[in-house]
């Protein structure tokens, strides 16, 4: 997968006085004193590792400022901020949206922003995330990747357009696509959701480990799947360049 400019490591402020780790990327060709929109990158349960440093990188290939913040730069054991961090997305409220606002803020205030146009998109966890926090965030598009997906419509009322993407074998989150095309039509809210019918969940994402060989066998069916991936980064680079503008 191309992934174009490498990212840097930043830092930036977040509520109690503290600072989150954090992934930037630029566009390469972005010239002085432009502004190009951004893009909020939202983790997995892995947290803020190479293949997101590597998505951060591909949305700035395609013109966009992307910053992946490190939901689970917080206090403690790293265990405990990532059942803090499950816990947050399961309430729909608390610490972690708190962060994704701060996140948001940042990115909107950099020079080479421009603040009215940010998206988010978010993978598993981080897709749950990033549908539920372009409910309440002054976003102008938002992709959920085989992340959860509220029960009733009415939680969804106010978001921004909407890019879904599921795997059908993934028989978690798989039929949570057909779950949030029916809330997004229900509300009139455009959008392109869209189920692979041969990938399984995490069909973006490249990883290794226990978790993924693990994850491969078990109902998610876990893996990259290059044929899916490459679909929808076309749809992404769609759907995003017509409500972002890059």
């Amino acid at each position: 997968m191309p992934t174009g400019p490498a990212t840097i490591d930043v830092r930036f402020p977040v509520e109690g006085g503290r600072e989150m780790r954090g992934a930037l990327a630029l566009p390469p060709d972005l010239r002085p004193g432009e502004r190009r929109p951004g893009v909020v990158v939202l983790h997995e349960i892995h947290g803020l590792n190479d293949d997101i440093r590597g998505i951060a990188a591909r949305l700035a290939a395609l013109g966009y400022v992307a910053l992946a913040p490190d939901l689970y730069d917080r206090p403690g054991p790293r265990l405990l901020c990532i059942a803090r961090t499950f816990a947050t997305l399961r309430r729909g409220t608390g610490d972690a949206f708190d962060d994704l606002e701060a996140a948001r803020r940042w990115l909107a205030a950099r020079p080479e922003v421009d603040g009215s146009r940010i998206g988010a998109i978010g993978f598993c966890m981080g897709g749950g995330f990033a549908l539920l926090f372009a409910v309440r965030a002054p976003l102008g598009a938002t992709a959920n990747f085989y992340g959860e997906v509220p029960a009733e419509a009415s939680e969804l009322r106010g978001v921004c357009p909407v890019l879904g993407s599921f795997g059908g074998r993934d028989r978690m989150f798989g039929p949570k696509g057909a779950l949030l095309e029916r809330h997004l039509g229900e509300l009139g809210v455009e959008h392109d959701v869209k189920v692979y019918p041969d990938a399984g969940h995490s069909f973006v994402n490249r990883q290794d480990g226990l978790l993924a060989t693990i994850g491969a066998w078990g109902p998610l069916r876990v893996g990259y799947d290059p044929v899916a991936a490459e679909d929808a980064w076309r749809r992404v680079e769609a759907f995003f360049g017509r409500h972002l503008g890059a």
